[in-house]
């Protein structure tokens, strides 16, 4: 790591600290910029990743999408270009050393509006690729997330500069090694774009049970087509994707309620409990009841420590 790129981290990371103060993901005054803070290793945290840009100043995180694993420190960056069920954890954090990051959420309008700007070449026939990468930071890049992150502190500025700022991160990010699977969810035709109307399809309208067909025909594609590029861009089928969504909001709403397991397994669209608790257990390593009863007695101890 060059001196110039450590001392852009550490001021970054001064930043971080400033204004997060406690552990958490923190909004900040700027649009889709977020902070976050952790200063002990974390449980896995199931989400759905929404387009965005990440990048760790201290400490290290580990991303699964389906079984492929992501793993990046202070040397890389990751990005997310389309909505993805994801399992990430901090693995190096401590008291004296906290878990540092900075996240920024993009649209496919922004991609857009850079390569129209620019004279980036693009391709839209291109085969589609996997839709999260880890690329290694460089100082340029770097510059422009300072410059953004700085504008906390001119809040007068953020209106008219973030954006400019924003941009830039995303023209280098298209720039680097893996830019193509960026602009490939921006392009109108491509075969990842037509991807991405049947992901928002699919996790608009998890609860419900849908047929292959209907999916290939809403992406003007084969079957066999829909499911060789559902499968490049995600890691995962349609049906995996789905299956995903619907135990990532069961597990919410059995933490957030007062509901047993068989009435949620309803309400995101299983017909059969004893299914929802076999799957449930798959992907969370517990029962429904004992995951969420574990889970609570970690957050009390973790509050009242």
């Amino acid at each position: 790591m060059s001196e110039r790129i450590y001392k852009q981290q550490h001021e970054l990371g001064k930043l971080i600290e400033r204004y997060s103060g406690q552990d958490g993901v923190h909004p900040t005054a700027i649009p889709s910029l977020f902070f976050i803070r952790e200063s002990i290793v974390t449980e896995p945290i199931y989400r759905v990743n929404q387009p965005s840009f990440c990048i760790i100043v201290q400490g290290e995180k580990e991303v699964f999408l389906a079984q492929e694993r992501f793993r990046y420190g202070p040397s890389n960056y990751i990005v997310a270009s389309v909505d993805l069920p994801v399992t990430g954890q901090v693995i190096k954090a401590s008291a004296d050393a906290p878990y540092l990051s900075l996240k920024l959420e993009f649209t496919p309008s922004q991609i857009l509006e850079v390569l129209s700007d620019s004279e980036i070449r693009v391709g839209p026939k291109k085969n589609a690729k996997r839709a999260m990468f880890v690329s290694e930071v460089e100082s340029s890049l770097l510059d422009a997330v300072v410059k953004l992150a700085c504008l906390l502190d001119n809040p007068k500025d953020i209106p008219v500069l973030a954006p400019l700022f924003t941009k830039e991160i995303l023209y280098r990010v298209l720039q680097g090694p893996h830019g193509d699977a960026l602009e490939q969810m921006a392009i109108e035709g491509s075969y990842a774009y037509r991807i991405r109307d049947v992901i928002e399809y699919i996790i608009n309208n998890y609860d419900r049970s849908f047929r292959i067909e209907e999916l290939a025909e809403r992406a003007n594609m084969s079957v066999p087509s829909l499911h060789r590029h559902f499968k490049e861009i995600t890691a995962m089928s349609p049906i995996q994707f789905q299956k995903q969504l619907r135990l990532q909001e069961a597990r919410r709403l059995l933490l957030s309620e007062s509901t047993d397991a068989a009435d949620v397994a309803f309400r995101v669209g299983y017909e059969s409990p004893s299914q929802f608790s076999r799957e449930y257990s798959r992907m969370f390593g517990f029962p429904p009841r004992e995951d969420i009863n574990r889970l609570r007695k970690k957050y009390d101890q973790r509050i009242n420590s």
